[in-house]
């Protein structure tokens, strides 16, 4: 609609304003709450509640453990705990799955702190997608880059361990929030900025390549592919065999 294309629109001209992506997406959430006052429920509220006690006490161990890993850090490799205190804000903003985090992520390690190159910080990506599970192992990648395989333990396990604990902590109450229209509202004006966030990623990863007619023809040939619902998997990996033939 209208107000999701608005959202998306505004959140991509901020980001490319080098405004903070952390702002844009505290801004769309305020943005669906006041834009949205009109969306209503699908549902009806759930009834009832059900204790989960096990499931509180297992989280409290894993919370007062990745506390622990990070104490550990601050004391011993402060610059570790500030690439693991890094990781923790990415996860804790990437609604919305893994594709969320590289803006978060291009604006930190590349235009803030200058750890990687945007060549650099694509090919992480490229990487991620050709290995097991979600993108957001492009963090290891950037730790490892940074401070070698510490950097690479401390990245994945701060940028893993906050989304699970939330995932944890939140399931016993998850129909409470889904009948939350203010939780739903605020969640559908995050969603859509992040279009325009990746919007903007796209572009800037756009310039980052030396185009030429075969770069143009593999970029068409990939979209295309993705287009058609070919998995990303083998995209990547024809996309890397064909390099090795042509350049």
């Amino acid at each position: 609609t209208w107000r999701e294309a608005a959202i998306a629109a505004l959140a991509a001209v901020l980001f490319g304003s080098s405004v903070s992506p952390f702002i844009v997406i505290a801004g769309a959430a305020l943005a669906g709450v006041l834009l949205y006052r009109d969306y209503s429920l699908a549902r009806p509220a759930a009834s009832g509640e059900t204790t989960h006690g096990h499931i509180f006490h297992g989280l409290l161990v894993l919370l007062c453990l990745f506390i622990a890993f990070l104490a550990g850090l601050w004391l011993l490799y402060p610059r570790l705990f500030s690439l693991a205190a890094l990781m923790v804000k990415v996860d804790l903003f990437a609604f919305g799955g893994g594709f969320a985090s590289l803006p978060l992520l291009l604006h930190e390690v590349v235009n803030v702190r200058g750890w990687l190159d945007s060549k650099t910080f694509m090919d992480g990506i490229a990487l991620g997608q050709v290995t097991p599970g979600p993108i957001v192992i492009t963090s290891t990648f950037v730790g490892y880059l940074t401070y070698g395989i510490r950097g690479a333990f401390a990245a994945t396990v701060a940028i893993f361990s906050p989304s699970f604990m939330v995932l944890v902590g939140v399931t016993p109450f998850f129909d409470r929030l889904k009948s939350s229209a203010l939780f739903l509202r605020s969640v559908k004006g995050i969603l859509a900025s992040f279009v325009g966030l990746l919007l903007f990623v796209a572009v800037k990863f756009a310039f980052a390549v030396p185009w030429d007619a075969v770069r143009v023809l593999l970029g068409l040939a990939a979209f295309t592919a993705l287009l058609r619902k070919v998995d990303i998997l083998y995209v990547v990996l024809a996309g890397a065999a064909l390099s090795l033939v042509i350049f």
